[in-house]
C-alpha cells in the first residue's frame, strides 16, 4: 500500500467514507485519539520542556566556564600552577616561577639518598628549574637613566653574568670566568683588584675567594652528576645611585657531585648548595666611568652547605664520606630556606654559614 492510500485509509477512518456507517469503529476511534495526541502536548503534571534547549543551554554554561577559565590563566599563570601542585604546598610537578620572596621554607621531602641516576632525590630542588630556567626576570618598565627596553636588555645581561657564573661547565670545572669577567666594568678598581687576587692566588683569604662570586670544583677531587643543576630564585631592580638601574640577584643552586674517578654505580653523591646575592649597578655613562654592556658590582654574598670546612682553597670542596659526621653542637640550617636574607653583617661580602650542619641537603 503506497503512502497516499495509507493517509486516504485513515482520513476516512475518522471522517467516515462514502457509504459506509456513521459510527465509527473502535479502530478509528483510537487513531482519531493519537491523531489528536500529535496535534497538542499533553497537559498536567507530566508536561516537561523539550530536551533540545536543555542542552543548548549546557553548551552556553559550558562554553562561560570556558572562557573564565581561559581569562584566570591568562591573568594569573602563576598561581594556577600552584593550585594544581606547582607551588610549595604540593609534592608533584614542577615549582611554579619565584616572583617574590618565599614567607617559609619548602616542604619536607621523602628521605631518599640521591643517586647516580637520581642526583636530585629526596631534595626540593628536585621540583626546581634547570639552569637559567629557574632565575625569574621581572617585567621591565623605565627605571633610573633607562627606558624600558634598556632595562629589558640589563635584566637579561644581569643573569647572562649570574650563568656565566654558576653554571658554565668549563668554569664548574675550574677554569677562568672569562664571559662573566666581560659584564664587569673594567674601571671598577676595587672588584679588578679582587678579580686579579682571587683567580690567581693558591691560598685565598675569605674576602679574596673566587667562591664569593663563581662557583668552581677541583677536577681531580669532584665531579657533576650529569650536566643539570637546579635553581631557584629571581631578580629585583630598582632606581639606584645617580639614577642607575641597581638589579640585586637572589638565587640558590644545588651541584649534585661525586668523587672524582669513581664510576660504580652506587657511587656516593653529595649535593653542594650555594646561594648568591649579587647586586649590580648599572650606571650612567654620563654620570660614571664604564663601558658599554657592563655593570659594576655593589655587593656580592654567598652561604653555601657541603662545600667545605677548611680554609678557602678557591674551590667547593663536597665531604664525601664525611657527610653524616658533623657536630652535634654546631649550627643547624635548612639550605633551601629562601625566606631569610643572607647575612651581610660586614656590608660588603659573606662567606655564610659554609660549616653548619644542614639540616637536609
Amino acid at each position: 500500500m503506497s503512502d497516499e492510500e495509507w493517509e486516504r485509509f485513515l482520513r476516512e477512518s475518522v471522517t467516515g467514507a462514502a457509504g459506509a456507517p456513521v459510527e465509527p469503529s473502535a479502530r478509528a476511534r483510537e487513531v482519531e485519539r493519537r491523531l489528536r495526541g500529535r496535534s497538542r502536548p499533553p497537559e498536567g503534571p507530566r508536561t516537561y520542556s523539550p530536551a533540545r534547549p536543555r542542552r543548548r543551554t549546557g553548551w552556553y554554561v559550558a562554553g562561560l566556564v570556558t572562557v573564565v577559565a581561559l581569562l584566570v590563566v591568562g591573568l594569573f599563570p602563576q598561581q594556577v600552577v600552584g593550585w594544581f601542585g606547582g607551588s610549595d604546598g604540593g609534592q608533584d610537578g614542577p615549582l611554579a616561577a619565584e616572583s617574590e620572596g618565599p614567607r617559609e621554607a619548602p616542604g619536607a621531602e621523602p628521605d631518599l639518598r640521591p643517586t647516580l641516576a637520581e642526583p636530585f632525590r629526596g631534595s626540593p630542588a628536585a621540583r626546581w628549574a634547570d639552569g637559567a630556567a629557574g632565575i625569574t626576570v621581572p617585567p621591565a618598565r623605565a627605571t633610573g637613566w633607562m627606558d624600558a627596553a634598556r632595562v629589558e636588555r640589563a635584566l637579561r645581561q644581569s643573569r647572562d653574568f649570574l650563568v656565566a657564573a654558576g653554571l658554565d661547565s668549563r668554569v664548574l670545572r675550574g677554569e677562568r670566568p672569562t664571559k662573566a669577567i666581560a659584564l664587569l666594568n673594567p674601571h671598577q678598581k676595587d672588584v679588578q683588584e679582587y678579580l686579579r687576587t682571587s683567580l690567581s692566588s693558591k691560598a685565598p683569604t675569605p674576602e679574596t675567594d673566587p667562591l664569593l662570586l663563581f662557583s668552581r670544583f677541583r677536577p681531580e677531587q669532584a665531579r657533576l652528576v650529569g650536566d643539570v643543576v637546579k635553581t631557584r630564585g629571581r631578580l629585583t631592580y630598582r632606581e639606584g645611585k645617580r639614577g642607575a638601574l641597581e638589579v640585586t640577584a637572589d638565587v640558590t643552586f644545588v651541584y649534585p657531585t661525586t668523587p672524582a674517578g669513581d664510576d660504580g654505580r652506587d657511587a656516593e653523591v653529595v649535593r653542594t648548595i650555594v646561594r648568591r646575592e649579587v647586586v649590580m649597578s648599572w650606571d650612567d655613562p654620563a654620570k660614571v666611568v664604564t663601558e658599554p654592556g657592563t655593570m659594576s658590582l655593589v655587593s656580592y654574598a654567598l652561604d653555601m652547605t657541603n662545600g667545605g670546612c677548611s680554609a678557602p682553597t678557591g674551590y667547593f670542596v663536597p665531604p664525601f664520606g664525611t657527610a653524616d659526621e658533623q657536630p652535634t653542637d654546631a649550627t643547624r640550617v635548612d639550605p633551601y630556606d629562601r625566606s631569610d636574607p643572607i647575612d651581610t653583617s660586614d656590608g660588603t661580602t659573606s662567606t655564610g654559614n659554609g660549616c653548619a650542619t644542614a639540616t637536609r641537603s
